[in-house]
């Protein structure tokens, strides 16, 4: 192997803000099937917190 080759496979598989590589993450995203319950229980509970956030600073 070449180093050109090392450092394209390198940049291609370094860890995103997630912890995953994009070459897992295209892997995984076959996977799991979409919506993910995990990303409709984040987004709600994203809202809930923001509500709170708002009607707390109005009391």
């Amino acid at each position: 192997m070449t180093n050109d080759v090392e450092r394209r496979i390198l940049l291609a598989h370094r860890p995103g803000v997630d912890g995953l590589c994009a070459g897992y993450r295209a892997w995984w995203s076959r996977l799991v099937p979409y919506p993910c319950w995990q990303v409709e229980w984040l987004t709600s509970r994203q809202a809930r917190a923001s509500v709170a956030r708002f009607l707390g600073g109005v009391r």
